[in-house]
């Protein structure tokens, strides 16, 4: 007992002298410090060393100075919504803090603690950074992460204790006061330790945050990596655009490269050392202003090192496999700082908490919401749905409120309840008016930014990283911030339109016929995987070279030919990092599809090659030169017939070297091809012999062929095309369209479309039955079932394999099958 006693009085605790268990000695941050260092440098995860000043070396310092009573009747009647009263009550206890003295005795013991980190080091006066760490804080549903200062590049014995005190002293900050408050802790009965930690160096390298999940949808089968240059702060604090990796933690370590996307960040500024003999050195107006001491500052980053990643892919690799043995130990999803020296090289964990928004969250409740877009006309009459700005999404909801753009942490007091905080980027000093916002938007930041990481926990949608939301968004005008529509977040003038649909998944039962799913957007696949289902029936290329590629192929592969000089600038910018434009399409094409091919593994991923009609190709940068113009693009150069032309073979060959990186680089051989509008057998064997040009070989390593069955000659020759393929995709719009010969898009013929018709029903049954004779799988991928539920239903009674729905439809939908396979069953 007296043992347990003495080390609970102790005022300095080595890492080698703590665990996880010691959150109430030494805090959240100490303790998972400790117990990496302890337990996990074995198993090749490096900490730097470092100690921790205890929380008994923080009661002696209020006992000491008389502290408590003060502190107590400043805090008497608080209301941390109103701002002024707040921010009075913290500054003066700031205040009674910052002038009052640390006891000789721990002061002394600070110093022994110092000097011998420095001695095992072998450098005088070493680097340290001084963080806080709250006895409650980084606690699942309770992350206190960021509440209180840190200060970096500490020298020396007088350094650190005043920077101690200053931690001390951030325990009482305005918005650690107000959090403490939301999530009901005794203000009295938090009590603050000091960690002392090795500074690795990257001011002279790289830093970031890492997620052991990701941070949008709760999927956890990932590891998203943030990096920028210099010390960590910017990347937390949202102060730059940083690179992100995201890593697929099935497969580290068993293929030649887990990463499934990388996004090059503008990574602007990146924060230094810096010492009171640099010229341009200034001291803060004051010691608890900003997340950092005097001995930093930010610099530009140079335009070379802007346009390439602040780490290589086997860095990101390494620090994913950390990642993985940390949340192993752990048993819970984590989330990371890390820092990559660059003197030495070496890559450092320099902090683990667990990740507090989804551990909260049930994961069996599914929300969605739903988008009503108004009409071009209806915005041009100056009705709402004009899009203001766009910027990267955090989570997935919808938020209506009038504007408040604010650009210094001085006019905070200006902000109401229920208002949308626009801003220049956000730091803890923000978070009492974050929490009564219905929105956050900022200029600067990625999704996992301080901004990010707030609006997740708080449950409010942020768009992040907009550029210039200040400028173009007004003070007092209503606005709508939509994250429900993928990786783009939208600010929108007025209230727009949507709904919210929610199910228990819990109560949701799956049914014989399969349930799949029709995805483009690979961002928006990581929620879609959460939803009952075997696998994606229908990957469209199109969205993803439309929207994240946006240049046609073949402007790519004859780039130095183009004679557009402003189409040429134009790509040179979307193609930032990239010397051999085709490798642009490759890469982004591969990520793309990676990620939806990642979110649904094991389970089967059919890809359909592009379907762009001549029309639609056009409209890339760059189309119009390589594109005819067709009076009926709608049957004429698209699909098949294009893999095969030497006027378009080339570009077929770069989605085919994207297929081949995501199978045999990345590993995911889940992914299947399917080939859309082949009109003949003799197309479909053209293009199998193309592909194999291409590497791309039917049957080796598993690869299996698709086609769609959308025009009148697939069914009637379905004999021969089962000899070619392994298996076909119904496409009923098209198949509609031409059984019928009604233009799907006409509004006089459109009472005609209708899937239901008895002649493509019957088109449907022969092919079900010619294809299970050949042993071939039939699923269906287009709009029908999702539309009419009865249609489903007949397609379950008619033998169909697999059924692949919208992801809005799949819920309802899936529930009209269950319904019919009981009846069938009777």
């Amino acid at each position: 007992m007296s043992k347990l006693y003495n080390r609970a009085r102790q005022q300095i605790l080595k890492f080698s002298e703590i665990g996880i268990k010691d959150v109430k000695l030494v805090g959240g941050k100490n303790a998972s410090l400790g117990e990496m260092y302890q337990k996990l440098k074995s198993k090749g995860v490096p900490v730097p060393n470092g100690f921790a000043v205890t929380a008994a070396a923080y009661k002696d310092f209020l006992l000491e100075n008389k502290l408590d009573k003060k502190i107590n009747n400043v805090l008497k009647g608080l209301n941390t919504h109103n701002i002024r009263a707040l921010s009075e009550k913290g500054a003066k206890i700031r205040h009674l803090i910052l002038n009052s003295q640390i006891p000789a005795k721990t002061a002394w013991k600070i110093y022994e603690a110092y000097s011998e980190l420095s001695k095992s080091e072998k450098t005088a006066n070493l680097s340290v950074a001084v963080r806080s760490s709250a006895t409650a804080e980084d606690l699942p549903g309770a992350s206190f992460a960021g509440q209180q200062e840190t200060y970096l590049n500490i020298r020396g014995e007088k350094e650190l204790l005043e920077a101690v005190k200053k931690c001390f002293a951030s325990l009482f900050t305005d918005r650690a006061i107000s959090y403490r408050v939301d999530k009901g802790f005794d203000q009295t009965k938090i009590y603050l330790s000091v960690t002392v930690q090795k500074m690795a160096r990257s001011d002279v390298g790289a830093s970031g945050v890492m997620f052991s999940l990701d941070t949008d949808s709760g999927f956890r089968n990932v590891v998203i990596i943030n990096s920028a240059y210099g010390l960590g702060e910017n990347v937390v604090k949202g102060a730059v655009n940083p690179d992100e990796f995201i890593l697929f933690k099935p497969l580290l370590g068993k293929v030649k490269s887990p990463i499934i996307s990388k996004r090059l960040g503008t990574k602007k500024l990146k924060m230094i050392y810096t010492y009171k003999g640099d010229p341009r050195f200034r001291e803060r107006r004051s010691p608890l202003s900003s997340a950092v001491s005097h001995s930093t500052k930010n610099v530009n980053v140079s335009k070379p090192d802007r346009e390439r990643f602040s780490i290589t892919e086997q860095q990101a690799e390494k620090l994913a496999k950390w990642a993985v043995i940390i949340e192993n130990h752990y048993q819970k999803p984590m989330d990371m700082e890390w820092a990559l020296d660059g003197n030495t090289g070496k890559l450092y964990i320099v902090q683990a908490r667990p990740e507090t928004i989804y551990a909260q969250r049930d994961p069996l409740a599914y929300e969605e919401y739903i988008v009503h877009k108004p009409k071009i006309s209806s915005i041009r009459k100056g009705q709402a749905g004009k899009i203001i700005v766009e910027g990267v999404a955090v989570g997935s909801k919808l938020g209506v409120g009038k504007a408040r753009v604010i650009k210094d942490a001085q006019h905070i007091q200006e902000f109401k309840p229920g208002e949308v905080l626009v801003t220049e980027i956000t730091d803890p000093d923000w978070e009492p008016i974050m929490k009564i916002a219905s929105a956050i938007v900022t200029n600067s930041g990625g999704r996992t930014s301080h901004a990010a990481i707030v609006s997740r926990e708080i449950g409010i949608p942020a768009v992040v990283g907009c550029g210039d939301a200040t400028e173009k968004i007004k003070s007092g005008k209503e606005i709508t911030v939509s994250c429900a529509e993928g990786e783009v977040g939208r600010v929108y003038e007025g209230k727009i339109k949507y709904s919210i649909r929610k199910v228990n998944l819990k109560q949701f039962k799956k049914p014989k016929t399969k349930i799949m799913m029709n995805v483009g957007d690979p961002v928006a696949a990581f929620d879609f995987a959460g939803v009952p289902n075997s696998g994606v029936g229908l990957a469209r290329e199109e969205f993803i070279i439309n929207d994240y590629i946006k240049v046609h192929p073949l402007a790519l592969l004859n780039f130095a030919k183009l004679k557009d000089k402003k189409v040429k600038a134009k790509i040179e910018e979307l193609t930032i990092g990239y010397k051999d434009k085709k490798k642009f399409f490759v890469d982004k094409l591969a990520f793309g599809v990676a990620r939806i091919a990642a979110a649904y593994y094991p389970n089967d991923v059919i890809l359909r090659f592009s379907d762009f009609k001549t029309n639609e190709y056009a409209t890339l940068l760059g189309g119009k030169t390589f594109e005819p113009e067709e009076s009926n693009p709608m049957i004429g150069w698209r699909g098949a017939s294009r893999y095969y032309d030497p006027k378009f073979k080339p570009a077929f060959g770069l989605e085919c070297a994207a297929i081949k990186q995501v199978r045999e680089e990345m590993g995911l051989t889940n992914l299947k091809v399917m080939i859309p509008f082949c009109r003949t057998p003799e197309e479909g064997r053209k293009v199998i012999a193309t592909m194999k040009e291409f590497g791309l070989v039917r049957g080796q390593k598993g690869l299996q062929v698709y086609v769609m069955a959308e025009i009148p000659s697939n069914i009637i020759e379905a004999d021969s095309f089962c000899k070619i393929f392994d298996g076909f995709s119904i496409g009923s719009n098209d198949l509609t369209q031409l059984s019928l010969g009604v233009d799907r898009d006409s509004d006089l013929v459109a009472h005609i479309y209708d899937e239901r018709n008895a002649t493509v029903m019957g088109l449907i049954e022969q092919l079900i039955k010619t294809a299970h004779k050949y042993k071939r799988k039939v699923g269906i991928c287009g709009q029908g079932p999702s539309d009419h539920p009865d249609f489903a239903q007949f397609l379950v009674k008619a033998g169909i394999d697999s059924i692949s729905l919208n992801p809005d439809s799949v819920l309802k939908t899936t529930l009209k099958i269950l319904e019919m396979e009981k009846k069938m069953r009777r």
